[in-house]
């Protein structure tokens, strides 16, 4: 055998391995049957949801399962879109984008509630984006303006998961976290409830997800949305 037979033959080996690597990582994102918990035991890569959903906070939960069922892949990427109901690509989205979907399936477009309160008080939002007035392209998809929305128009919620505190987590609630390198992220409370006892959460972090993750990070925020919050 030559010298370069061999090293192609080496280089081909290597292309082989990381090939076989790169599927396998993906097979263990494939779902599973429905309320089968993944390779990890705190995640679950497919939901059951609830049936004959009734009550918004019901149909908060199911907008955000929806998202875990579709496998919706993380992607932050500013893009035009439409108003009122905008939406990136239904195969993609941030965090923020499994809140907006959850609440828009139950009748609420965060979209048209935030652009309609910051162009009334666009002083009272974060001001660390550079801009002179409201974008309704990427507002509602930000965490900090979610939060100002919610602290201003919605109910603020213990954000303690201890003693008689545990029992505000209700199905549909919003949940807000400061990740450990600094970076917020936010999440909805499901109906199922994990392992440690507290109420799991739907969230996209490298993929959406239901997680038994609640106390997982720093949590800055507790959430509910009043029945008819003011769109006018």
């Amino acid at each position: 055998m030559t010298k370069t037979k061999g090293v192609v033959i080496v280089l081909i080996a290597i292309a082989a391995a990381v090939i076989a690597i790169a599927a396998a990582k993906y097979n263990q994102r494939l779902p599973l049957p429905a309320g089968v918990y993944g390779t990890d035991p705190e995640v679950w890569t497919e939901v059951r949801l609830i049936e004959n959903p009734q009550m918004a906070a019901e149909k908060i939960v199911n907008g955000a399962k929806q998202e875990v069922n579709k496998g919706v892949r993380y992607n932050a990427s500013y893009l035009q879109i439409p108003y009122p109901n905008g939406d990136v690509p239904s195969d993609r989205g941030a965090c923020t984008d499994v809140i907006v979907r959850a609440l828009r399936n139950a009748g609420y477009d965060l979209q048209k509630l935030i652009h309609k309160d910051m162009s009334r008080n666009f002083k009272l939002y974060p001001q660390t984006y550079g801009l002179s007035k409201p974008d309704s392209n990427i507002d509602h998809r930000r965490v900090p303006n979610q939060m100002t929305y919610l602290r201003r128009h919605g109910l603020e919620l213990p954000k303690s998961v201890n003693g008689s505190d545990k029992e505000t987590w209700q199905p549909g609630d919003l949940v807000y976290w400061k990740l450990d390198y600094g970076a917020d992220h936010c999440g909805v409370i499901s109906n199922d409830t994990g392992k440690s006892g507290l109420p799991m959460v739907i969230h996209n972090l490298g993929g959406a997800k239901q997680e038994d993750c609640l106390t997982r990070w720093e949590i800055t925020g507790h959430f509910r949305l009043p029945t008819n919050p003011d769109v006018d």
